[in-house]
């Protein structure tokens, strides 16, 4: 056993009741000390707010002295300063440099994160639209990589937005879509992902009406005839917007010009899956073509564009006269900017219209202009020709032509001028005044020339069926000449007094490069030759040509042509008048002029009749070309063109197309050649050979 405790004796205390314990129910604040404590409160509703006391914190509270009235605990101290980076106000957003750093910029993209996908397209095949699907896919557009599932997922929920869109335009109002990602569970670390863009078209709605409304139209039924649209048609996209195009196209072909279509209407009934559509239509008034007007920088009046105009005062408006009409205008070349416009005048026309006013708004451009060009060819050589031109010297149309030639065998001058659209749309008149060298082992001549044409051209814009030319010229030459009775060349003067005319019914394709269809070409030139007496004769030459294409890149061309010169012996007529064969244009092979009689010295001496053919393989490949040939033909003596001793040659060309033709290089070498006949001939040209 323990020994009991002793007492241990301690100072007396003061005797003080134990502390009762709390009630578990009291409020620690009473509601009349809460009340208290809050701040009165204005009875305006209106009144700013008060405001608040700046906290303090309790943290290290100082000792009460005999002022303060509010214990230790109820201090808080001043919030400490904040940094000024903090309080400042942030700088505007314009001012934030958006380049990235150049270590995050570096980034070498090979190390960066990267989902494969595929991409599968359900649901559109049976309302034909995957390709379209395809080229506006989000997903497609991804080529099969992202950064991330969530990248997939956004690209999906565009894909779904876009099968809805394309499923309405196909008149599938009904249609939903979703997107889901499959992870095929094989797929290791380097597993695609499959992105499925699913689609449920439904039922296709349909037309149940077709309403036009719209204020009487002559004739009565043109607005439901030029609006393809009947009862049953699917409410696609594109067939209903082509309807209405082809709505506003044809009315301004047919005597309304200010036609306005409004906002369609479509009210769809999903219970029979159909829809009624109502269109309006502002056609204005029936017109009729009236007057021309001008403003802006003038190239030349009103009454010039009159000339141009494929129609007349009173005939019932028809926009596609006024295209031809503005594409004659930029055909003039006189033009910076040219727009034509029809106006309403109010003033009646025949049959119930009122005349339109075409407005032309003109901005003249630059006037004049230098050209120039080159070629060269065996037997005529180097051949440099520049020109300077102001094509609107003598207002309307009126140029001034004046041409240089310089050449190793020619050399020349001239001046010309050309009246264009003269009267007439597309007519041209020319008066022209030259002087010439040419140097050629046929003859050297020293030519002068006066000469007149009218003519009713082709052009790039319009190419004709049916062109024509006739004129007249006056040629003074002096040239040398074989003289077979002397046996020796010698100078004569020729005068001669021409009227030559020419037509060419065309169905090729193009003027500078024909694929396809053919020309035949008639030219006739009565001439009388004053040379120790006058002797008159004609200078006839038929020529045809053919363009058959044999595959999208392979063109066969063909021609063939025959000349003569009835009504004065050979020896008569000035070798300038005569006819050659040989040449870029002619036999290829064979020198220029150097196919058809000789005289004792070798040179050739032209004839009175002609015959020439030549076929094409024209392979195009882009803006290039190789074109093999074979060419034949020859000049004689008589009037009438023989089928025998003909001269053939072959060879390759190429080609560089332009844009404003092709540029030609043709290498050849006669076949059958004869003595003093080179072996190879190159002939540079722009333009096809025929």
């Amino acid at each position: 056993m323990y020994p009991a405790a002793q007492a241990t004796p301690t100072a007396p205390a003061t005797e003080q009741a134990p502390p009762s314990a709390p009630d578990a129910d009291a409020p620690i604040v009473t509601d009349p000390e809460f009340e208290q404590a809050l701040p009165p409160l204005s009875n305006d509703i209106n009144a700013p707010l008060e405001p608040m006391p700046a906290p303090v914190t309790t943290a290290q509270t100082p000792p009460l002295d005999a002022t303060q009235t509010t214990p230790p605990g109820d201090v808080l101290t001043p919030v400490a300063a904040q940094e000024p980076e903090l309080v400042n106000p942030l700088p505007p957003l314009g001012t934030f440099d958006t380049n990235p750093p150049v270590e995050v910029a570096d980034i070498d993209d090979d190390k960066a994160v990267e989902i494969r996908y595929d991409t599968e397209v359900r649901g559109l095949d049976e309302i034909e639209v995957t390709a379209l699907f395809n080229s506006l896919s989000a997903l497609k557009d991804g080529d099969g990589k992202a950064a991330n599932a969530a990248m997939i997922s956004a690209r999906g929920r565009e894909d779904e937005a876009l099968a809805v869109r394309l499923m309405k335009s196909r008149g599938y109002y009904d249609g939903t879509a979703i997107s889901t990602i499959e992870q095929p569970p094989a797929a290791g670390k380097n597993g695609r992902i499959k992105a499925i863009v699913s689609a449920t078209p439904g039922k296709v709605y349909t037309l149940s009406s077709v309403t036009i409304t719209a204020d009487p139209v002559t004739p009565p039924d043109l607005l439901r005839r030029e609006l393809p649209l009947v009862v049953g048609d699917k409410i696609e996209a594109d067939r209903v917007q082509g309807a209405e195009a082809n709505l506003a196209l044809k009315l301004p072909q047919q005597g309304y010009p200010f036609v306005a279509l409004g906002q369609r209407d479509i009210l769809l009934d999903d219970a029979k899956w159909t829809g009624d559509y109502t269109l309006p239509v502002d056609t204005g008034p029936r017109a009729s073509f009236g007057t021309y007007s001008t403003e802006g920088k003038l190239a030349f009046d009103a009454d010039h564009v009159g000339v141009l105009a494929r129609f007349k005062q009173g005939e019932l408006y028809d926009n596609r006269k006024v295209d031809d009409l503005r594409q004659a205008l930029v055909a003039t070349g006189l033009f910076s900017t040219v727009s034509v416009e029809p106006q309403r005048t109010g003033t009646p026309g025949p049959d119930g219209t009122e005349q339109v006013n075409l407005l032309v708004r003109q901005e003249a451009g630059p006037a004049r202009s230098l050209a120039g060009s080159a070629g060269y060819s065996t037997g005529e050589g180097i051949k440099l020709e520049g020109s300077f031109t102001h094509r609107n010297i003598f207002r309307p149309e009126g140029a001034l032509i004046g041409t240089i030639v310089a050449g190793t065998q020619e050399q020349g001058a001239s001046g010309t001028f050309r009246r264009s659209n003269a009267g007439r749309r597309d007519r041209t008149v020319t008066l022209t005044a030259s002087a010439n060298h040419s140097s050629y082992d046929a003859f050297d001549a020293f030519t002068g020339t006066l000469s007149g044409r009218i003519s009713y051209d082709s052009t790039p814009i319009w190419q004709k069926k049916f062109t024509y030319a006739y004129g007249f010229e006056l040629t003074g030459t002096n040239e040398s000449v074989y003289d077979f009775t002397t046996l020796q060349r010698e100078r004569r003067t020729y005068g001669i007094f021409a009227l030559p005319g020419q037509v060419l019914f065309d169905r090729s394709d193009s003027l500078l490069n024909p694929t396809k269809g053919y020309r035949l070409k008639l030219s006739l030139s009565p001439e009388t030759s004053v040379s120790g007496g006058v002797k008159p004769y004609a200078r006839v030459l038929v020529e045809g040509s053919i363009y058959q294409p044999v595959s999208d890149s392979i063109v066969l061309a063909g021609r063939i042509r025959a000349g003569t010169i009835p009504g004065i012996d050979r020896d008569d007529l000035a070798p300038s008048r005569r006819y050659y064969g040989g040449g870029g244009g002619s036999v290829r092979g064979y020198g220029y002029q150097r196919l058809g009689p000789f005289d004792p010295n070798g040179d050739p001496v032209g004839g009175r009749s002609l015959n020439e053919f030549s076929l094409e393989a024209r392979y195009r490949f882009g803006n290039f070309g190789i074109v093999p040939f074979f060419d034949g033909g020859n000049a004689y003596e008589g009037i009438v063109p023989k089928g025998q001793d003909l001269r053939y040659g072959a060879g390759i060309g190429g080609r560089f197309y332009t844009n404003f033709g092709p540029l030609r290089v043709d290498v050849a070498t006669p076949l059958n050649p004869r003595e003093g006949d080179g072996k190879v001939a190159l002939y540079i040209s722009i333009g096809q050979a025929f």
